[in-house]
């Protein structure tokens, strides 16, 4: 039987097949990147660029598939989203990959969209930006600059002013906080999204699993609350006093903006939360709460058409 090494020199020696590695050979050290490199390294002999051949070939086809780039989702590249570069190591060529603009920008978007956490909030909204925001009443077109003006010039911690937009149903509100917690990811501000009916109503049944203080803590910590159609919720002491007045209290004292959005102004808000579902009154309580929120945030009334008919 004959040996492997010289069955392969036969191989080696067939014709046809030496000339299909001389063109391939060719066109792998023509390629510019790899001259470029070859041009860095002019003591290495063509002996020594034999050696390294697969490595280059292997960069070629590699690189070929960035030059052509199909996009993230349909980068054939062993490593998908991962450039290859070639160095020296030890005075020997070899392949690093690295992310390419495409993988990085993907990383960053997944990185900032972690910042952003929500409770009962559409995707949509947390997809939407500032440039997509109709600019198609004054109002809205005023809003939306003092939403960017915040959302540009935030600082947790050390400024707790934020924001109350307030408005008819479906002109925009909820998509502009949407896009302020984007704005804030890009500079590294976490922020939370809460539907302040849904999320009441889960603090109400997590009294039976003794969950309360807990939902409590993650809420108020956060850098940047954004609390969602506030006033839509059926209003309880318990709640007004023991989970809203406690956030809020506890956002002052650390100095952490808080946004609303709200069918309410001020005073209907204020009026919605001196009831309770017992039918009681309770003005004192209810206007501490609005003072909290009167002090630390600017008012913005949002006018237009209905989206949410169109």
């Amino acid at each position: 039987m004959d040996s492997i090494r010289s069955s392969l020199e036969r191989f080696m020696d067939n014709n046809n097949w030496r000339k299909r590695y001389e063109k391939l050979k060719q066109e792998v050290l023509s390629y510019p990147q790899i001259k470029t490199f070859l041009k860095e390294h002019p003591e290495w002999t063509t002996k020594e660029m034999e050696t390294h051949m697969m490595t280059f070939f292997e960069y070629k086809r590699e690189r070929q598939n960035c030059d052509a780039c199909p996009g993230l989702a349909e980068c054939p590249n062993m490593m998908q989203g991962y450039q290859p570069e070639l160095v020296t190591d030890k005075g020997q060529p070899l392949i690093t990959y690295h992310p390419c603009r495409l993988k990085k920008q993907a990383d960053e978007r997944k990185r900032q969209q972690s910042l952003i956490k929500s409770l009962y909030i559409p995707k949509e909204i947390l997809e939407a930006t500032f440039d997509d925001i109709e600019q198609d009443h004054a109002s809205r077109l005023s809003a939306s600059n003092q939403c960017l003006k915040f959302a540009l010039q935030a600082e947790p911690g050390e400024d707790a002013n934020g924001l109350y937009l307030y408005g008819k149903f479906g002109v925009g509100k909820t998509y502009m906080m949407g896009a302020i917690a984007n704005e804030l990811a890009e500079r590294d501000i976490s922020s939370m999204i809460v539907y302040v009916p849904d999320f009441f109503r889960e603090m109400k049944q997590a009294l039976s699993d003794g969950s309360v203080q807990e939902k409590i803590d993650n809420v108020k910590n956060v850098e940047v609350l954004i609390l969602d159609d506030i006033g839509a919720e059926t209003t309880s002491a318990w709640v007004r006093d023991d989970v809203l007045g406690v956030i809020l209290q506890y956002r002052l004292m650390e100095k952490l903006p808080t946004l609303y959005s709200s069918n309410y102004d001020y005073d209907e808000l204020e009026t919605h939360l001196s009831y309770s579902q017992k039918g009681g009154i309770e003005q004192l309580k209810a206007k501490r709460i609005m003072e909290r929120i009167k002090h630390l945030t600017t008012s913005i009334f949002i006018d237009g058409k209905n989206r949410r008919e169109m």
